[in-house]
């Protein structure tokens, strides 16, 4: 049962706990709200400023899982506190598992603070979660994406056009990376997880990535060294650095370019340019 005026006390304290820039939006000017204002709370969790509005004053229906989810990402809140979000809003917290959606706030903090760089934090199957807002410009924007399209593994063996924004000469081996990541992860979730679900469905799918399956390969790991070829500036050359969290098993992943190269130049004008159709 839900808790109306737990829940709308939780709510209110953390968004006054919050400033603007813990989240990546800007101060500006006659702030006397301790904290974030309703309307920007109401905006991290990408829903009416009415709507939360009403949560917080005890009234309005019960929020639903998908809705507390996004309050609890947008909020920063660690994955104790989003238990307790979902409990006090008459919902069982999802099971914890490595496969989850909720980043932690910490690795939440290092990418807003990412604005003029490519990064994105990925899960153990290759879904983007967030991304900074060249990341979105380099790779596209990834929350157009839905269900086992969101695996970037899965699109490269079930869409040609995914293959388009990777350089020629490496598609051999990525095949070989994904297919190999796939078959260490499902070794290890084991035969019902996600990871095994996913490569089910390639085997269904693709005669490539059964070629590649049946060999078994493990071990392989990505190079430092990735080379894009963006439709709208070309070809690029980043150094990916990953940090990973061992709580989630997400990956945060930062593109950069060696300062005064060409790519470095690409990558201003991508600033510029913005997002691209999703690959």
């Amino acid at each position: 049962m839900i808790d109306r005026t737990a829940l709308a006390d939780f709510l209110r304290t953390r968004r006054e706990a919050l400033q603007p820039e813990d989240v990546g939006m800007p101060r500006g000017a006659r702030r006397r709200t301790p904290g974030l204002r309703r309307e920007e709370a109401a905006a991290l969790a990408h829903m009416s400023a009415d709507y939360y509005a009403r949560l917080e004053r005890e009234r309005g229906p019960q929020p639903s899982p998908q809705m507390l989810a996004a309050i609890a990402q947008g909020f920063h809140l660690t994955r104790a506190e989003r238990d307790h979000l979902f409990r006090l809003a008459g919902h069982v917290p999802d099971e914890r598992s490595a496969a989850g959606e909720h980043v932690s706030p910490g690795l939440l903090r290092i990418l807003d603070r990412l604005d003029d760089t490519p990064a994105e934090i990925v899960t153990e199957l290759g879904e983007t979660l967030r991304q900074s807002p060249l990341g979105a410009a380099l790779t596209s924007d990834a929350s157009l994406r839905s269900g086992p399209e969101r695996s970037l593994g899965y699109r490269w063996f079930s869409d040609p056009g995914a293959r388009a924004l990777y350089a020629p000469e490496e598609h051999g081996f990525l095949s070989r990376l994904f297919a190999a990541g796939l078959r260490e992860l499902a070794g290890r979730r084991g035969p019902g997880s996600r990871a095994a679900a996913l490569a089910d469905d390639l085997l269904a799918r693709s005669p490539e990535f059964r070629t590649l399956w049946a060999a078994h390969e493990v071990g392989l790991r990505p190079s430092a060294t990735k080379r894009f070829v963006h439709p709208a500036v070309g070809s690029l050359e980043l150094h990916c650095q990953s940090l990973v969290d061992p709580e989630t098993s997400h990956s945060l992943l930062v593109y950069t370019a060696v300062p005064g190269s060409e790519s470095a130049e690409k990558l201003r004008l991508l600033a510029v340019l913005g997002p691209s159709v999703p690959a």
